[in-house]
């Protein structure tokens, strides 16, 4: 509401026919309530058809409990080693279109280039884009380091500490890929406990996405307003919560959050060509998040570790 980024022009949030594959009956849901609802299926395999991420999660969550529930016997073993099969042919499918993806990139860079015909499409990018990148650098360099002071631990040296695995997520995009060397710097450099570090590091990685939860939920916001939401006080707040529960399931992965968040938007009706423009600029937006939640990871970590000592 402050800083209230404009519009963008009709034509160009409604270039993408993506929008018209979306369910009618997705896109006249009468309420957050109905939509809540439609979270629970009534079919195991709709919501993979659908794209339904939140109901894919709730599907993961009741998966996940059985497993740890189920005796280990041979069955559970070779399910596991399917699982584990399976994921790795998903990291490689996610590295190949890594690699097409600056393809994909510039095309949209090139068509966004030849369709701004005026200073609102950049006035209104700029203020978005401004929002994410003002609320990471806060939370990296205020909010963080102000909860390190409150344990009574020095932020200068925790981050002098834990720099190789920060500027690792900066450039690889990705805070499952920099988990190795961000154990390695917990241990050696930060002088982490190595049963605290190969704890609570893998945890934070699969949950504590601080920058993701924040891109959901501008980004959210923004798709929505130009799609005409009323961004009222109460829209606003369960979208707080929407994301960050969604970013909690995110996987660690380059652009995971982009991809949540189209399904998001997508599974309410919402004007999803407004994420081919942002496509561009997210990937400055995916190294800045990225670094900010391996920094929140060691910043985790660390205060853990210093807890468990003191007691």
């Amino acid at each position: 509401r402050i800083i209230s980024p404009g519009n963008l022009p009709t034509e160009l949030v409604h270039s993408s026919k993506a929008a018209d594959a979306i369910p009618h009956e997705v896109q006249s849901a009468a309420s957050y309530y109905e939509y809540v609802l439609g979270i629970v299926p009534d079919n195991i395999m709709r919501p993979f058809f659908e794209g339904n991420i939140l109901s894919v999660l709730l599907i993961a969550v009741a998966v996940g409990i059985a497993l740890a529930k189920m005796p280990d016997t041979d069955n559970k073993r070779t399910l596991m080693s399917g699982l584990s099969g399976l994921q790795d042919l998903v990291s490689k499918l996610i590295h190949w279109l890594i690699h097409a993806l600056p393809l994909g990139i510039l095309a949209f860079a090139a068509q966004l280039s030849a369709e701004v015909s005026t200073g609102v499409v950049v006035s209104s990018i700029g203020k978005y884009v401004a929002v994410i990148l003002g609320g990471n650098v806060l939370q990296f360099f205020v909010v963080l380091p102000l909860f390190l002071v409150a344990r009574g631990l020095n932020p200068i040296k925790v981050m002098r500490a834990m720099t190789p695995a920060v500027l690792m997520a900066l450039f690889t995009k990705s805070s499952a890929a920099t988990l190795p060397v961000t154990i390695q710097s917990a241990e050696e450099r930060l002088g982490v406990d190595s049963k605290v570090a190969r704890f609570v590091l893998p945890i934070c990685t699969t949950i504590n996405m601080n920058g993701c939860a924040a891109f959901i939920f501008v980004t959210s916001l923004f798709v929505m307003q130009n799609g005409g939401v009323d961004l009222s006080l109460t829209t606003m707040i369960v979208w707080l919560f929407i994301s960050v529960i969604a970013a909690i399931g995110n996987a660690g992965v380059p652009m995971g959050c982009y991809f949540l968040t189209l399904s998001l938007m997508s599974g309410i009706g919402a004007p999803i060509a407004i994420l081919g423009i942002i496509l561009p600029v997210f990937t400055v937006l995916d190294m800045i998040e990225t670094a900010e939640n391996v920094w929140s990871d060691s910043c985790v970590a660390a205060m853990t570790d210093h807890d468990l000592k003191r007691g």
